[in-house]
């Protein structure tokens, strides 16, 4: 399963969905996918996250503005879009609200 924790400042994104194989795995696309677009776009406007990469995915906020408020937004409205779709390959858990 994937796991998304969301705080205020971080989101965290790790496991494997086991849809399927690696390499074949829609869901697991899907979530790349969402997150890759997201980064990289708020990435084009200005350097307001960080990106850590180990075991899992980290991305921290280390300035709130519109645009990566937006895109952040976006992309949690997409991957909740996903776990709503697949809830036993997808998990968020939203800390803080």
């Amino acid at each position: 399963m994937i796991k998304i924790h969301i705080t205020e400042e971080t989101i965290k994104i790790s496991g494997h969905a086991n849809y399927a194989n690696y390499g074949h795995d829609i869901v697991c696309s899907a979530v790349s996918s969402i997150v890759t677009t997201s980064i990289n776009g708020i990435l084009a406007f200005k350097e307001t996250i960080i990106i850590e990469e180990k075991e899992s995915l980290l991305i921290k906020i280390k300035e709130h503005d519109k645009i990566t408020d937006t895109l952040i937004k976006n992309m949690i409205d997409l991957l909740k879009e996903v776990e709503r779709q697949y809830p036993k390959n997808v998990k968020i858990i939203e800390e803080g609200d």
